[in-house]
C-alpha cells in the first residue's frame, strides 16, 4: 500500500544546508513517499504519515515509520512527533499530531523501539534518535548526523585521521552547493593524475594526488549522507573507483622506479594476485558464509580491517619509504603486506565455513551489550 506524508511546522535553523522539512522530503523521497500540501487530500487506500519537520529524524527511524501503519512516535520529552495513519484516516492523524485528539488507538512508540542500533552498511551501531531543531543545538546536530554518517569499521586513516578535516571539507561543500557526485568526479580525476605521476617516477607529486583523493573519497560518502543527495551513479562510481583503482597505483610506482631497482614484474604480479584474492575472500565470505562483511563479523576482523592491506595502509608504507629515501623497499613492504593479510582473510573464510556448519553466524556489533560489554574498548572504538 503506497504512503503519502503531510510535514507541519519547519524552522530558521539549517544543518548542513537544509531546513528540518527540506530533509524530511529528501529521505521521504527516497523511500517512495511523496510529500504533499497540506491541503491536499490522500488518495482513497493511501496510508498518511504525518510528521513534524521541527526535528531532526534519524532516517532509519523514518523508514521503519513508513513500514508500520497504526504507530506514533514519541520523543524524549514525552511528546507525539509522527504518526502513521491507515489508509483514510488522515484527518484523525493531523488532529493527533495538533494535539486536538488523543492517539487512543494507536500503538505509541519511541525511536529505539522502531529501529535498530546496528547500521550493517556502516558497519556500526548508533542509537537512533529523533531531536528538535533549535539554533542553539546546531552545531551538536550537526556533529550527530556526520557521526552517524561515518563507518564504524574501515582503516585507522579513515577512522582517526579524516573525520575533523572531512566535517570542515564537507561543511565547505554543503554551504556552497558542491555535491558529492562533483567531489567524487574530482577524486576520480586525482586517482588518474597520481597513477600518472607515479608512472613518471614523480613520486612525491603522486603521493599528494593519491592523499588528497583517499580524503575526497572520506568526503564525498560523508556529504551524501549528511545532505540526503546520494545517486546510483555517485555509488557505483565511488565504489568503482575504490575497487578498481589501487593496483594500477602499485603497477606504475613499480614502473617509475630507477631501472633495476626492484624487480618489477614479478612483485606487479604478486601486488595484483594478492589484492584480487583478498577480495576475492571477501566476496565468498558473503556468498557463502554470511551477508554481512567479513570484517564485522569478530572482533579480530574488526581490528584487523584497520590495518589489513588495502590502499591508505599501503599508501602510508609507501610514503613512509620514500620520505627515508627508499622508495623501492615501499613497494616491497606493500608486496609482503598484502601476501600476508590475504592469507589472513582466507583464513578467516575457512574458519567460517567450519563455523558455519554448525550453525548462522552473527557479527559480533550485533551482540553489544550481550556478549561484547557495550562499555568495552571495542565498542567505543567500532560500535559507534
Amino acid at each position: 500500500m503506497k504512503s503519502v506524508a503531510y510535514l507541519a511546522g519547519d524552522g530558521p535553523v539549517r544543518l548542513w544546508g537544509l531546513s528540518g522539512r527540506e530533509r524530511l522530503c529528501r529521505v521521504l523521497a527516497k523511500l517512495g513517499i511523496d510529500v504533499l500540501d497540506e491541503h491536499a487530500p490522500a488518495a482513497p487506500g493511501q496510508s498518511v504519515l504525518c510528521l513534524r519537520a521541527d526535528h531532526l529524524y534519524d532516517e532509519r527511524v523514518v523508514a521503519a515509520l513508513a513500514g508500520a501503519p497504526g504507530v506514533a512516535l514519541r520523543g524524549a520529552d514525552g511528546q507525539l512527533l509522527a504518526v502513521h495513519a491507515p489508509a483514510d484516516a488522515a484527518p484523525r492523524a493531523r488532529a493527533i499530531l495538533a494535539g486536538q485528539q488523543p492517539p487512543d488507538d494507536f500503538v505509541i512508540q519511541t525511536p529505539g523501539d522502531l529501529a535498530s542500533a546496528y547500521q550493517e552498511r556502516l558497519r556500526k551501531r548508533s542509537v537512533p534518535y529523533v531531536l528538535p531543531i533549535t539554533a542553539q543545538d546546531r552545531t551538536a546536530l550537526e556533529r550527530r548526523l556526520f557521526g552517524t554518517a561515518y563507518k564504524g569499521v574501515t582503516d585507522f586513516i579513515t577512522k582517526w585521521w579524516w573525520p575533523a578535516p572531512a566535517r570542515l571539507a564537507t561543511g565547505f561543500c554543503a554551504d556552497r552547493g558542491i555535491t558529492p557526485n562533483q567531489v567524487t568526479l574530482g577524486s576520480l580525476v586525482l586517482t588518474v593524475a597520481a597513477g600518472l605521476a607515479f608512472w613518471y617516477g614523480w613520486l612525491a607529486v603522486g603521493l599528494v594526488c593519491g592523499w588528497a583523493m583517499t580524503f575526497l573519497d572520506t568526503v564525498d560518502g560523508k556529504l551524501a549522507r549528511v545532505t540526503v543527495n546520494s545517486s546510483r551513479f555517485g555509488d557505483v562510481l565511488d565504489h568503482g573507483i575504490d575497487l578498481i583503482h589501487p593496483p594500477f597505483w602499485y603497477a606504475a610506482w613499480a614502473l617509475g622506479l630507477p631501472d633495476a631497482e626492484v624487480p618489477v614484474q614479478p612483485l606487479i604480479w604478486v601486488i595484483v594476485a594478492g589484492y584480487v584474492a583478498g577480495r576475492l575472500a571477501e566476496g565468498l565470505f558473503q556468498l557463502v558464509c554470511a551477508k554481512f562483511s567479513l570484517f564485522v563479523w569478530r572482533l579480530f576482523d574488526s581490528y584487523n580491517r584497520l590495518i589489513t592491506a588495502r590502499r591508505n595502509p599501503n599508501l602510508l608504507l609507501l610514503t613512509a619509504c620514500l620520505l627515508v629515501g627508499k622508495p623501492g623497499l615501499g613497494l616491497w613492504l606493500v608486496a609482503g603486506w598484502t601476501v600476508l593479510s590475504t592469507m589472513v582473510l582466507w583464513g578467516r573464510v575457512g574458519l567460517a565455513i567450519v563455523e558455519r556448519r554448525r550453525g548462522p553466524l552473527q557479527s559480533w556489533l550485533t551482540q553489544v551489550g550481550r556478549e561484547v560489554p557495550a562499555s568495552s574498548l571495542a565498542a567505543r572504538w567500532f560500535a559507534s
